[in-house]
């Protein structure tokens, strides 16, 4: 699967967002407020973006949540329905465009669009792109017991598992040894 430039900066940023969700009510926002959300803006080079405010940071949050249910989605008909409608909802206008040194590529929002339309449509698009290549299953959560993050598996097999394998598949990896070490001199 070709993966652009742009299609792998809306991954990257959809991923992140998706994590930044708390695990639990116990667990911190991880935007808790508009000062994080405009450095996530900021990390992610998302471009033109105005002055935001608490009204974008709700919106945002909203659009998270709809990202996390998709990938959550039990099959590919179930992601589809929830992007086409996180799309409608953000107004897409696809148009070409070349900024910021990048060649030319494709904005999916509207100009003048809020942030939470923009990641709606962006990242809905870059999500929609796996649906459409039968490649969904690659949205991915970490098979961790501890950790839920979400990745996209962009292996060759499709065969990655952890959302970082020197954390949380080093971890498990670590743990399954030492029971097998305790079970043989046990």
């Amino acid at each position: 699967m070709l993966i652009t430039h742009d299609t792998r900066c809306a991954l990257d940023t959809v991923v992140d967002l998706v994590n930044t969700v708390p695990e639990d009510d116990a667990a911190p926002d991880g935007l808790p407020d508009v000062a994080t959300l405009q450095d996530f803006v900021r990390k992610h080079e998302i471009s033109e973006v105005g002055v935001l405010s608490e009204f974008d940071l709700s919106a945002v949050r909203k659009v998270r949540g709809r990202f996390a249910g998709i990938f959550a989605a039990p099959d590919a008909r179930a992601a589809a329905g929830m992007i086409n409608e996180l799309i409608a909802a953000a107004g897409t206008t696809p148009r070409l465009t070349d900024h910021d040194g990048y060649d030319w590529h494709v904005h999916y929002f509207a100009p003048g669009a809020s942030v939470a339309d923009h990641l709606a449509a962006d990242c809905g698009m870059a999500l929609a792109f796996f649906v459409v290549a039968g490649e969904q299953e690659r949205l991915r959560r970490c098979e961790a017991p501890d950790c839920r993050r979400a990745f996209v598996d962009l292996s060759r097999n499709r065969s990655r598992r952890y959302c970082d394998s020197r954390t949380c598949g080093n971890r498990l990896h670590v743990a399954a040894y030492r029971a097998r070490r305790k079970e043989a001199t046990g």
